[in-house]
């Protein structure tokens, strides 16, 4: 046990992908840092489905074999009609999450972190320059909360919280031979989904199932299951575990600090408001979090709220996506549209910003696309 062991300079509120990163980033820069985590150990009760945007995997190199590369989206219309979509140079990564999570912990670990599970933020009272931690027997110059969307630090605090979720379900597969690899497969379907959409994502071990909806509106993931099984014999499949979770999609709380005090990741609503991808936010802000704690406490630099208030994202056009797709469109409406330049535009944008390598063309991407799967599907340009 470290001399300090009640001391530390930078107390991180939850194992997240946004508070690993920051711990081992921290403890890097010469911080003592110590991670506080209710649940027994990183990977347990996850609940994110824990895909990757391409540039998430550029902010922290990660196992690849706890990962497995998809470079093209099959999107469904309600019934079943699809266009496939894929922008050469991009990609998204499915990951074996509670691996994953493990794995941040033991880097953080390695790095000089303290991890304590089964321990619970109750509060913390200021000090001097310190905050005694409630029931702990901790003392902290500064605190990050990322702790999830409905963070104990926000409301202890006084800060911002989150009030807009998506409530997801989501079950893991073995055995669902059907499920082409090539492609996260999505559906749109108002009745299965209102307000975002179902998915089916080949994983590096696992096959994730699952929908989401806006709160108020019930899912089933049993109905999907019915839907879907013609296509994937989910039937045949076996479930390895189930998760649930709330996404926030109401954008960035406000405030998200306080003086010695910072929200990142969920907590501080650090996820698009029209995809709920988060993780590559995590990944970035729980660096520059810790970047800029470290340079505050150790450099004299300026206070982290300050330095991070010019770098926060804004999710302008996102917000207003998001309140395009609470509006749910009309089942007919999108099967309509599905097969439309404009609808493969719109779509190609979400999914991929329509960021696209230099130096291949779209034909040889497809060309090579096709030539990955067994008995390719026909690909349909963008």
């Amino acid at each position: 046990m470290s001399p300090r062991a009640g001391r530390c300079d930078l107390l991180i509120v939850g194992a997240s992908f946004a508070g690993l990163v920051a711990a081992r980033t921290a403890a890097m820069r010469g911080l003592d840092v110590v991670v506080v985590e209710a649940k027994p150990d990183a990977g347990a009760r996850v609940a994110t489905t824990g895909i990757l945007v391409k540039e998430a995997a550029e902010e922290i190199d990660l196992p690849h074999e706890l990962m497995r590369r998809i470079h093209g989206v099959r999107l469904y219309s309600p019934s079943l009609q699809h266009i496939d979509l894929f922008s050469p140079g991009s990609f998204f990564l499915t990951t074996d999450t509670a691996s994953l999570l493990r794995w941040l912990a033991h880097e953080a670990l390695r790095a000089g972190a303290r991890v304590r599970y089964g321990a619970r933020f109750a509060g913390a009272k200021r000090e001097g320059s310190r905050f005694r931690l409630a029931g702990l027997d901790l003392e902290t110059r500064f605190i990050l909360g990322a702790d999830g969307s409905r963070s104990a630090v926000a409301r202890h605090f006084g800060l911002g919280r989150n009030e807009r979720f998506l409530v997801g379900v989501e079950a893991e597969f073995e055995g669902l031979d059907r499920v082409d690899p090539r492609f996260l497969h999505c559906f749109l379907d108002r009745r299965l989904a209102p307000g975002y959409l179902a998915w089916v994502a080949p994983g590096p071990h696992l096959t994730q199932v699952g929908l989401a909806a806006r709160t108020g509106r019930r899912i089933s993931l049993a109905a999907f299951l019915d839907r879907g099984e013609a296509m994937f014999r989910f039937s045949h499949g076996r479930i390895v575990e189930r998760r649930a979770g709330r996404i926030p999609s109401g954008g960035l709380v406000s405030p998200w600090s306080a003086p010695g005090v910072l929200l990142v990741g969920d907590a501080a609503g650090m996820v698009s408001p029209a995809t709920g991808g988060g993780i590559r936010l995590a990944f970035q802000f729980g660096r520059r979090a810790a970047h800029a704690i470290a340079d505050h406490l150790l450099h004299l630099g300026p206070a982290p709220e300050t330095v991070l208030a010019r770098e926060l994202p804004r999710f302008g056009l996102k917000r207003l996506m998001r309140i395009g797709l609470d509006l749910a469109p009309p089942n007919m409406l999108v099967d309509a549209v599905i097969a439309t330049s404009p609808m493969r535009w719109l779509a190609a944008h979400v999914y991929f910003h329509r960021r696209s390598a230099n130096g291949i063309s779209f034909a040889d991407f497809e060309a090579r696309i096709a030539a990955a799967g067994d008995g390719p599907q026909p690909v349909q340009s963008q």
